[in-house]
């Protein structure tokens, strides 16, 4: 079952960056490894999210997860919007019965999709 959820993160063509509640990035798919690339790509698994981050966002970040952390009903958050590349990003409370065990960075591009719709040739 495990590697059906993996397959999907891994098949996000955004980035998705998991954490553990100590910060510890502990999952980076495909698409997050490519764009954290000049910044270490693969090499920032179990590495701090916060050494990537200046202290004031190092403060929105815990007061996040502190807001995630006190009650089951807090698990997505809006945290800015990248004009440069047209995306909204989003932390994501994750849990395991109900429980908070961690959090992830999700990705939302806003452009119009240029594939073509059901193109298998």
């Amino acid at each position: 079952m495990i590697s059906f959820y993996k397959s999907i993160v891994d098949q996000d063509r955004a980035s998705i960056v998991i954490c553990n509640l100590k910060h510890e990035i502990i999952y980076m798919n495909p698409a997050a490894v490519n764009s954290y690339a000049k910044r270490g790509g693969d090499k920032l698994i179990g590495r701090s999210l916060l050494d990537c981050h200046n202290q004031e966002s190092r403060d929105k970040i815990q007061k996040v997860v502190d807001w995630f952390a006190a009650d089951e009903s807090h698990n997505l958050v809006y945290t800015f919007h990248n004009e440069k590349q047209n995306k909204d990003v989003y932390m994501v409370a994750l849990r395991e019965e109900g429980r908070l065990i961690g959090y992830y960075e999700k990705h939302e591009y806003r452009n119009s999709e240029t594939m073509k719709q059901y193109d298998l040739w």
